[in-house]
């Protein structure tokens, strides 16, 4: 009873094995994700597809996944958050799987037309109705095993699988692909089964805990305790995915001519970029968040202000060795920065609603990923460095809200 009290205490202790687990479970939804990027998109141009039906088949699969999640969210509380996280990873597989043989099926030139279209769509679709449980069950699941103290760590290390997946996917691509066009996307679908059931092994059956209190009511999305933070961080993610939508067209554009750049060679150095980041990202959340567990309301502004001054570096330095230092910032960036905004978000309610805010916050990502390209792409269009710029004064403002408003507010358990 005391363990539910005690801010010092996890209200459902996890050992580190099996937090690594749900790491490990992050790093396969990384994974995943980029290789559907690296994958899929000229696949589907191959099959016939233009590049705003490819477009439009991803988007909605992501907004119907950004859609889901809250629901998702209360699913796990209702169910628990380990059957949600095995069913979800179960459901990516075999939704990746259906719509790999959608796709296979237009390869071969048995679907065309608008039924190949829609099939991949009616396919898409249940991969974003199905799949988005792992996101907020896993943080969920993070948030209930720490405390005040080590909750930006525990987050952090999600975030931290998510970045080594981003890694693994475009290299797990570019090993199987001599097996196979679509041998990645098989790739993943195995791994996130083998990550499914580890989960079902390692982690301990457990539903709520504090069953013989009252039930606490869902969050609401606009409840005024958390929907300042989900904005942060939706705004947050609105600005990174301009730069991840037009990263690659910047990098083509600005080097076609010194470098001589394939389209081989212009993935090759954006995956480079990408993977300075990604690379950082880890570095940090290992080398520094978890061993010294920062204060996240200090990290916070920091942090947003390293990703404005990278973004404005890719765009001043022009050797490519600086667009690979500026994504190194940038990765330090953002690994002190959504650990920290995730931290204190779910630190802005009462005790036993901190796994449902964290599960909450889960829908900001793919949200921002909603707008963020269409916004990117549009800048890009007016003026090439205009995302980055544009990118960097939205990191500037909310580092100065956060250095102003949220660094000022006291935290506590609830």
């Amino acid at each position: 009873m005391d363990s539910q009290h005690d801010p010092e205490v996890p209200l459902r202790p996890l050992t580190g094995f099996q937090q690594g687990m749900i790491a490990l479970a992050s790093v396969a939804m990384g994974a995943g994700m980029t290789i559907n990027f690296v994958v899929v998109a000229p696949l589907a141009r191959q099959a016939g597809l233009t590049p705003i039906q490819v477009a439009g088949i991803l988007t909605l699969s992501t907004t119907i996944y950004a859609l889901m999640i809250p629901a998702w969210g209360r699913l796990a509380n209702r169910f628990g958050r380990k059957r949600v996280m095995v069913f979800s990873l179960f459901a990516m597989g075999l939704t990746n799987m259906a719509f790999l043989f959608a796709l296979s099926a237009a390869l071969a030139g048995a679907i065309a037309g608008m039924t190949m279209f829609f099939t991949l769509v009616f396919v898409r679709i249940w991969f974003g109705l199905l799949s988005p449980g792992l996101q907020p069950a896993s943080m969920a699941a993070m948030t209930d095993a720490t405390t005040a103290k080590t909750r930006a760590g525990g987050l952090g290390m999600l975030g931290a699988g998510m970045s080594i997946g981003s890694i693994i996917g475009p290299a797990g691509a570019a090993v199987l692909a001599p097996f196979g066009a679509l041998a990645p996307l098989w790739g993943s679908i195995v791994f996130c089964w083998v990550c499914g059931t580890l989960i079902g092994l390692t982690l301990p059956e457990r539903r709520d805990t504090l069953r013989t209190s009252k039930r606490p009511s869902p969050l609401a999305v606009r409840d005024p305790r958390v929907f300042p933070h989900l904005l942060f961080l939706f705004t947050y993610f609105v600005a990174v995915g301009m730069i991840q939508q037009t990263l690659g067209w910047f990098i083509e554009d600005r080097y076609k001519d010194t470098l001589n750049l394939t389209p081989e060679a212009v993935v090759l150095y954006t995956g480079i970029s990408f993977a300075c980041l990604a690379v950082m990202m880890v570095v940090i959340q290992f080398g520094y968040i978890v061993p010294r567990k920062p204060d996240p309301r200090k990290m916070l502004p920091v942090g947003l202000a390293l990703v404005s001054v990278g973004y404005i570096a890719a765009n001043l330095v022009h050797p490519f060795w600086g667009m690979c230092v500026a994504f190194l910032v940038i990765g330090c960036g953002a690994a002190l920065t959504v650990p920290a905004a995730n931290a204190l978000g779910s630190l802005s309610v009462s005790r036993h609603e901190q796994a449902s805010a964290a599960a909450l916050l889960a829908a900001a990502p793919p949200s921002g990923f909603i707008f963020g390209p269409l916004i990117g792409a549009s800048l890009y269009s007016l003026a090439t460095p205009l995302p980055f710029y544009v990118a960097a004064t939205v990191m500037a403002v909310l580092a100065i809200y956060a250095f102003t408003v949220t660094s000022r507010r006291e935290i506590g358990s609830g």
